[in-house]
């Protein structure tokens, strides 16, 4: 997909971060926006934003774990716009404690938001997508998805199901439906308010400090790692190159593509997986 002014993209996780900054660097490209988000007040401060800015914006509350809320928003971007060429399948949250520790709630919700919001996502919007001449989908998973880190558990399985699933459309799509793009995103470090992302829990969810207080100090050196990484902008700008180049796999730090080849040796040698700086336990 080349062609941006004038065009309709929906970005979940709309409010802040990855997805704020995606629907700012859209709208300078001339796209009408529709940004989603769970945090209705962050939501109403981001559309403020860019409705100040100039952009033409449509903020929908939505929980992408729930199919209806995606197909309320589908609804709504069609009848605001009557289109949609762009999807960005953003929304997330992330983690943080041992397997052991962590409940079905929080695997439920976790894995609700990171995979089945995308999978709503592809699936409800798809008909709307292929009727366009030209169309993409963007699915943020995480290095995590080809990296598994030790106390992500329900984060690596849901990042993981993104990247089989936009690399299992991908295929399909290249013979099927060439004019609809797919790219997965595979961000490492990005300073986002993912590390604050329990303020949205729903109801049953045990709050990791509450759960897992052993893992504190390991918590804030999370948190001082994500608070280090790329700005949301640059990754914004990645993504959009990687649009523009029909990228499958788009890496925010291109130092990381080497998880997949050392997982990849080590699997087809039967070698224990070794860690990022390629130490085997």
């Amino acid at each position: 997909m080349r062609n941006f002014d004038g065009r309709v993209a929906v970005i979940t996780g709309g409010a802040s971060g990855i997805g704020f900054a995606l629907a700012r660097r859209l709208g300078a490209e001339g796209m009408k926006l529709v940004i989603a988000d769970v945090d209705e007040p962050a939501l109403a401060k981001a559309a403020a934003e860019l409705k100040a800015a100039g952009h033409d914006v449509l903020p929908r509350r939505t929980d992408v774990s729930k199919a209806e809320d995606v197909q309320a928003l589908a609804d709504a971007a069609v009848a605001r716009f009557g289109a949609v060429h762009l999807l960005c399948n953003n929304a997330g949250v992330g983690g943080f404690q041992r397997f052991g520790t962590t409940g079905a709630a929080t695997w439920d919700w976790i894995v609700g938001v990171n995979l089945w919001g995308a999978i709503h996502g592809c699936r409800i919007f798809l008909p709307i997508l292929e009727s366009q001449d030209e169309a993409h989908i963007v699915n943020t998973a995480s290095v995590a998805g080809i990296y598994a880190y030790p106390y992500l558990h329900p984060y690596n399985v849901a990042k993981a199901g993104v990247v089989a699933l936009s690399e299992g459309m991908w295929r399909e799509f290249a013979t099927e439906k060439p004019h609809v793009g797919i790219s997965v995103l595979l961000p490492a470090s990005v300073d986002t308010a993912i590390v604050n992302d329990e303020r949205n829990a729903p109801v049953g969810h045990v709050t990791r400090a509450e759960a897992d207080p052993a893992l504190a100090e390991f918590r804030k050196m999370y948190v001082a790692g994500i608070a280090a990484g790329k700005s949301p902008a640059e990754v914004a700008d990645i993504v959009l190159q990687g649009i523009r180049e029909r990228q499958l796999h788009i890496f925010t730090h291109p130092e990381t593509r080497a998880f997949a080849s050392m997982r990849g040796e080590d699997i087809a040698a039967g070698l224990p997986l070794r860690d990022m700086f390629g130490v085997r336990p």
